[in-house]
Protein backbone atom coordinates (compact mmCIF):
# COMPACT_ATOMS: atom_id res chain seq x y z
CA UNK A 1 0.00 0.00 0.00
CA UNK A 2 1.27 3.19 -0.81
CA UNK A 3 1.12 6.78 0.75
CA UNK A 4 -0.67 9.72 -0.35
CA UNK A 5 0.98 11.13 -3.24
CA UNK A 6 1.64 14.96 -3.14
CA UNK A 7 2.28 17.16 -6.32
CA UNK A 8 4.76 19.66 -7.11
CA UNK A 9 4.35 21.17 -11.30
CA UNK A 10 6.98 24.15 -11.77
CA UNK A 11 10.58 24.61 -11.96
CA UNK A 12 14.15 24.21 -10.24
CA UNK A 13 16.89 26.45 -10.79
CA UNK A 14 20.55 25.51 -9.72
CA UNK A 15 23.33 27.72 -9.79
CA UNK A 16 26.77 27.82 -8.40
CA UNK A 17 28.81 31.06 -7.56
CA UNK A 18 32.29 32.03 -7.20
CA UNK A 19 32.15 32.52 -3.93
CA UNK A 20 30.89 28.62 -2.97
CA UNK A 21 27.60 29.39 -2.28
CA UNK A 22 25.57 27.27 -4.17
CA UNK A 23 21.85 27.72 -4.78
CA UNK A 24 18.62 25.92 -5.66
CA UNK A 25 15.37 27.68 -6.28
CA UNK A 26 11.98 26.29 -6.42
CA UNK A 27 9.08 27.97 -8.32
CA UNK A 28 5.80 26.27 -8.40
CA UNK A 29 2.96 27.67 -9.93
CA UNK A 30 0.94 23.79 -9.20
CA UNK A 31 1.15 22.52 -5.89
CA UNK A 32 -0.80 21.06 -3.01
CA UNK A 33 -0.28 24.38 -0.89
CA UNK A 34 -0.84 26.48 -4.04
CA UNK A 35 1.53 28.63 -5.95
CA UNK A 36 4.94 29.23 -4.02
CA UNK A 37 8.91 29.69 -4.75
CA UNK A 38 11.26 28.56 -2.13
CA UNK A 39 15.34 28.87 -1.66
CA UNK A 40 17.98 25.80 -0.55
CA UNK A 41 21.42 28.11 0.21
CA UNK A 42 24.26 25.93 0.93
CA UNK A 43 27.33 27.48 1.87
CA UNK A 44 31.08 26.70 1.16
CA UNK A 45 31.46 25.61 4.76
CA UNK A 46 28.50 23.19 4.63
CA UNK A 47 25.60 25.20 5.92
CA UNK A 48 22.51 24.09 4.21
CA UNK A 49 19.97 27.00 4.79
CA UNK A 50 16.16 26.77 3.84
CA UNK A 51 14.64 30.09 2.69
CA UNK A 52 10.19 29.41 3.18
CA UNK A 53 7.42 31.58 2.28
CA UNK A 54 5.49 30.48 4.66
CA UNK A 55 5.85 27.86 8.19
CA UNK A 56 3.59 25.52 7.12
CA UNK A 57 5.77 25.27 3.74
CA UNK A 58 9.12 25.39 5.93
CA UNK A 59 7.71 22.62 7.50
CA UNK A 60 6.79 20.86 5.22
CA UNK A 61 9.94 21.32 3.30
CA UNK A 62 12.52 20.77 6.27
CA UNK A 63 10.76 17.05 6.62
CA UNK A 64 11.42 16.03 3.27
CA UNK A 65 15.01 17.38 2.84
CA UNK A 66 17.89 18.45 5.30
CA UNK A 67 18.92 22.42 6.39
CA UNK A 68 20.88 23.55 9.52
CA UNK A 69 19.29 26.60 9.33
CA UNK A 70 15.33 27.66 8.46
CA UNK A 71 13.90 31.17 7.77
CA UNK A 72 10.50 32.09 7.40
CA UNK A 73 10.67 35.40 4.66
CA UNK A 74 8.97 36.52 1.58
CA UNK A 75 9.90 34.75 -1.39
CA UNK A 76 8.83 36.29 -4.84
CA UNK A 77 10.08 35.06 -8.73
CA UNK A 78 9.44 37.50 -11.32
CA UNK A 79 10.03 35.86 -14.99
CA UNK A 80 10.07 38.04 -18.14
CA UNK A 81 11.47 36.59 -20.97
CA UNK A 82 14.69 34.75 -20.53
CA UNK A 83 15.09 36.26 -17.15
CA UNK A 84 14.52 34.99 -13.24
CA UNK A 85 14.28 37.78 -10.38
CA UNK A 86 14.22 35.72 -7.14
CA UNK A 87 13.88 37.79 -4.31
CA UNK A 88 13.79 35.85 -0.89
CA UNK A 89 14.60 37.89 2.33
CA UNK A 90 18.57 38.29 2.43
CA UNK A 91 18.76 37.05 -1.15
CA UNK A 92 18.49 39.24 -4.47
CA UNK A 93 19.05 36.58 -7.47
CA UNK A 94 19.24 37.18 -10.99
CA UNK A 95 19.66 34.99 -13.66
CA UNK A 96 19.61 34.44 -17.61
CA UNK A 97 18.25 31.05 -19.27
CA UNK A 98 19.64 30.33 -22.82
CA UNK A 99 18.33 28.02 -25.88
CA UNK A 100 17.15 24.60 -25.19
CA UNK A 101 19.41 21.99 -25.26
CA UNK A 102 19.13 18.77 -27.15
CA UNK A 103 18.00 17.02 -24.02
CA UNK A 104 15.64 19.82 -22.99
CA UNK A 105 13.93 18.86 -26.07
CA UNK A 106 14.00 15.79 -25.77
CA UNK A 107 12.11 15.94 -22.45
CA UNK A 108 10.23 18.40 -23.12
CA UNK A 109 8.23 15.75 -25.40
CA UNK A 110 7.90 12.69 -22.42
CA UNK A 111 4.09 12.48 -22.40
CA UNK A 112 2.98 13.60 -18.77
CA UNK A 113 1.52 10.14 -17.20
CA UNK A 114 5.00 9.22 -17.61
CA UNK A 115 6.61 12.05 -16.30
CA UNK A 116 4.83 11.28 -13.06
CA UNK A 117 5.23 8.03 -12.70
CA UNK A 118 7.75 6.52 -10.27
CA UNK A 119 8.76 3.61 -12.91
CA UNK A 120 9.46 6.07 -14.96
CA UNK A 121 11.86 7.89 -12.56
CA UNK A 122 13.40 4.75 -11.71
CA UNK A 123 14.46 4.21 -15.46
CA UNK A 124 15.70 7.45 -15.92
CA UNK A 125 17.48 7.09 -12.37
CA UNK A 126 20.91 5.38 -13.89
CA UNK A 127 21.26 7.25 -16.89
CA UNK A 128 20.85 10.63 -14.98
CA UNK A 129 23.18 9.89 -12.49
CA UNK A 130 26.11 8.68 -15.38
CA UNK A 131 25.24 11.44 -17.90
CA UNK A 132 24.80 14.44 -14.73
CA UNK A 133 26.97 12.77 -11.90
CA UNK A 134 24.86 14.05 -8.54
CA UNK A 135 21.84 13.73 -9.92
CA UNK A 136 19.56 11.60 -8.71
CA UNK A 137 15.19 10.99 -9.87
CA UNK A 138 14.14 8.22 -7.35
CA UNK A 139 14.91 8.15 -3.61
CA UNK A 140 14.31 8.10 -0.39
CA UNK A 141 12.95 11.72 1.13
CA UNK A 142 12.99 12.49 4.90
CA UNK A 143 11.68 9.77 7.59
CA UNK A 144 9.18 7.25 5.80
CA UNK A 145 9.12 9.58 2.53
CA UNK A 146 9.73 8.72 -0.95
CA UNK A 147 10.30 11.45 -3.80
CA UNK A 148 10.92 11.09 -7.60
CA UNK A 149 11.41 13.53 -9.93
CA UNK A 150 10.18 13.52 -14.05
CA UNK A 151 12.12 16.49 -16.26
CA UNK A 152 10.17 18.32 -18.57
CA UNK A 153 12.44 20.65 -19.82
CA UNK A 154 15.83 21.91 -19.54
CA UNK A 155 17.65 25.27 -19.88
CA UNK A 156 21.21 26.05 -19.42
CA UNK A 157 21.93 29.28 -17.21
CA UNK A 158 24.24 31.58 -19.00
CA UNK A 159 24.87 34.21 -16.62
CA UNK A 160 23.62 34.90 -12.84
CA UNK A 161 24.20 37.50 -10.34
CA UNK A 162 23.34 37.27 -7.05
CA UNK A 163 23.86 39.35 -3.70
CA UNK A 164 23.17 37.30 -0.18
CA UNK A 165 22.92 39.50 3.00
CA UNK A 166 24.61 41.95 1.16
CA UNK A 167 27.48 40.41 0.05
CA UNK A 168 28.16 39.80 -3.71
CA UNK A 169 27.94 36.25 -4.33
CA UNK A 170 30.49 36.84 -7.75
CA UNK A 171 29.94 35.66 -11.14
CA UNK A 172 27.87 32.25 -11.90
CA UNK A 173 29.93 29.03 -11.38
CA UNK A 174 29.59 25.25 -11.85
CA UNK A 175 27.44 23.87 -8.86
CA UNK A 176 30.28 22.23 -7.48
CA UNK A 177 30.50 20.51 -4.70
CA UNK A 178 27.02 19.14 -5.17
CA UNK A 179 24.09 20.35 -2.64
CA UNK A 180 23.45 18.12 0.40
CA UNK A 181 20.09 19.03 1.35
CA UNK A 182 18.41 15.37 -0.01
CA UNK A 183 19.30 12.02 -1.92
CA UNK A 184 20.32 14.13 -5.12
CA UNK A 185 21.72 17.30 -5.87
CA UNK A 186 20.76 19.42 -9.52
CA UNK A 187 23.00 19.24 -12.22
CA UNK A 188 26.53 20.25 -12.19
CA UNK A 189 25.95 22.63 -14.93
CA UNK A 190 23.89 25.75 -13.91
CA UNK A 191 20.57 24.92 -15.15
CA UNK A 192 16.59 25.64 -15.24
CA UNK A 193 14.83 22.65 -15.40
CA UNK A 194 10.65 22.26 -15.81
CA UNK A 195 9.73 19.51 -13.95
CA UNK A 196 7.00 16.93 -12.15
CA UNK A 197 8.09 16.34 -8.06
CA UNK A 198 5.92 13.71 -6.25
CA UNK A 199 6.70 13.37 -2.70
CA UNK A 200 4.75 10.11 -1.13
CA UNK A 201 4.27 10.38 2.35
CA UNK A 202 4.93 7.50 5.11
CA UNK A 203 2.46 5.20 6.77
CA UNK A 204 2.12 7.36 9.70
CA UNK A 205 1.42 10.52 7.80
CA UNK A 206 -1.87 9.30 5.92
Amino acid sequence: MTGERLRFDGWIAGVGTASGTRLVVGHWPRSPFGAFSDVMVEHRDGERVLLAPSRRIADFVAATYRFDRIEVVPVTVTVAGDTWLVEAGPLLLRLRTGRRSLLGVLLSAVPAPLVRSPVWAALCDVPARLLMPGVRTLGRAGPGRREWYGARGLRPVVAADAVLDGADLGPLSPLDPPVAFGFGSAPRGPCLVRVTTTVELGSAER
